[in-house]
Parts: structure tokens; sequence; C-alpha cells
């Protein structure tokens, strides 16, 4: 056992907070296969309708607090869905969300990007099958490949469809330009910073690539949508010369020291970024890109049930279309 670091220290914190849901699932804890038993509890439960990823969050932390260092690696993937037996039977597309953040201000947050991921793991939307993973809000995992490590194998065997999520702002937004640098002054699950600013962006450790890449998702047919929020083709980014703007194109782009891509300047932008500098590294077709969903205070049943259907139509309009059309280019409007 190793001493916690500051993203376990919150145990603590969360169990007296909210109890039934930091202690949701104690009984399968320490198992012998308790990372694929949490993984395979909160993604039922996801299915059957308890729309809440904590749970699944905080009993990974109580898990790897009881684990050596040796241990922890591999039962943190296998808790987060990356283990994946890949490629499923039949036609499949991988839907990644991101753990609960910003837990300094608020114990009890959640995110319904990684409840997305979790309700959307096992099923099949336009004759695909969906598999998913919900990855850290930490720094060091990035910079260490999480990312690459995740994909590669998954792009390798041509998905019909990778779609990252992450919670961002009062809509839905795909992100059409992600941008290579971090700017953001967030700090990550472990109370760690980027040290970069917006007037000194700076690159991930060894991520090289363009300053701005376009995402592959069939964006007019992902806006066109429709629920309680839009669904934005977020064009937005900010530039170190020219300041914030709305890019209409990679061209109107050249020449320019990216600040924040149309995801921003923290990992949302990041994981669009790593995902599609990937797929061009490996020169592969298949459609990819991430999704900002709408954030929430805390937590909000309601919302968040809402939020995970309207990801949900919004993957099966992305989906038939590629079904029906094959690889697809950047759809422009």
């Amino acid at each position: 056992m190793t001493r916690p670091d500051a993203e376990q220290e919150r145990v603590g914190a969360a169990q007296a907070a909210m109890p039934a849901v930091a202690n949701r699932y104690d009984d399968i804890l320490f198992e012998p296969d308790a990372p694929m038993r949490l993984w395979e509890a909160a993604a039922a439960d996801a299915r059957n309708g308890i729309f809440d990823d904590r749970p699944l969050y905080w009993a990974r932390l109580k898990m790897l607090c009881a684990l050596s260092a040796e241990e922890r690696s591999a039962a943190e993937r296998t808790s987060r869905g990356m283990d994946l037996d890949w490629p499923p039977e039949g036609p499949a597309a991988l839907v990644t969300g991101f753990d609960p953040f910003h837990l300094h201000r608020d114990i009890a947050q959640s995110n319904p990007a990684g409840l997305a991921a979790l309700a959307l793991h096992g099923a099949t939307i336009a004759g695909v099958h969906i598999r998913a993973a919900v990855l850290p809000v930490r720094f060091v995992d990035f910079d260490q490949g999480l990312v690459e490590d995740l994909l590669t194998p998954v792009l390798r065997r041509r998905p019909r469809l990778v779609l990252t999520i992450s919670m961002g702002r009062g809509q839905f937004d795909v992100e059409r330009f992600p941008g290579r640098r971090r700017s953001s002054q967030a700090a990550d699950n472990r109370s760690v910073r980027c040290g970069a600013t917006a007037g000194d962006p700076l690159p991930p450790p060894g991520l090289a690539g363009p300053e701005f890449l376009e995402t592959t998702l069939p964006v007019a047919a992902m806006a066109a949508v429709q629920g309680r929020w839009r669904v934005r083709d977020n064009r937005r980014v900010t530039t170190l010369h020219r300041g914030e703007l709305s890019a209409a194109s990679l061209a109107d782009l050249a020449g320019e020291t990216s600040v924040e891509g149309s995801g921003g300047g923290f990992l949302s932008n990041e994981i669009a970024y790593r995902s599609l500098w990937l797929r061009s590294a490996l020169d592969v077709d298949a459609p990819v890109g991430h999704l900002h969903v709408p954030a929430v205070r805390g937590y909000d049943e309601a919302v968040e049930t809402a939020v995970v259907e309207q990801v949900r139509r919004i993957v099966e309009a992305a989906l038939a279309l590629i079904q029906e059309r094959g690889v697809l280019r950047v759809a422009r409007p």
C-alpha cells in the first residue's frame, strides 16, 4: 500500500457528504475481480436508468488506496473500461467520457460525459456495437500516452466512429478545431496545473503536430439533432496574435499559435487533438472528434438523464449517416 495522493485523499470527505453514493459498490470492492466487476456494475446501472457516474469514481479510488503501486495501473485501466476486447463482433464504435472534476469546489460533482459513456457501453445503435471508457482528469496520464495507448489498437481496426465526450458549456458543442496547446489555469484532479497561461500557451510534452486540426465527425448530422439543448458546430478558437475568433477553415488559422482550440485549453481539447493527430499518424479514415455536453452543477438526475438521452440521439444520427454512406469526410455547411 502506498500513501494516498491528492485525489484519493478526498475519499473520506465524499463518504461523509454522500455515503450512499461513495459506498454503493463496497460489496464488490475487494473481490479478486473487483476492477472488472466495478466497471460492469456501473455500466449496468447506467443502462438500467440509474444515472449516476459518481459511485464508480469513488469506488475506484477506495480500491486503489488498498493496492500497491504495482497493482494500481492494471486495476485502474480495467475499472475504466480501457481493457477493451476490440473489436467486438461486427461494426463497432468507441465512446469515451471523463471522471467528475472540480471536486475541490464541490465534492458531490458529477460528470454527465462519463455517465453518457457508461450508459452507451454495450448498446447497439444503428447496427453498431458501442464500447466505452472513462478517462481520468489528470495531466500525468495524458503526458504518459494514455490516449494513444487506448486508441491505437482501436483505430487500427477501423471503427465506425471514435467520439470523445466531456462536460462543457450551456449547450452541446461539436468541437470543430482542436488546438495543440494547453493554456487553462484549471487544476486537474490531483490539484496539478499545466504550467501554461493564455499569454504563454504550451504544447504537452512530446506532442508534435500543427497548431490546429479539424474534426472528421459528421458535424451537420449531429448538429441537426433536436432536443432540450441546441447542438452547435463550434468554430470558436483563440490564437496568440488574433485573440478569439470564429474560424471558417483550417486555412483561416494558418500561421497562428493556438491558445485555445474550440474545445478550450484543458484536457477536453487535448483528447480531441490527440485523437485526431493519432488518426492522421496511423493513416486511417475513421470519423473522429469531440462532443462537449452541457455542464451541470453538482448532480442533477433530471438534467443528466436528458443529457444522456440527447447524446444517444446524437450518436445515432452520426452512425446512421456513417452506415448509410460509409466513411465520411468533414461535413461542410
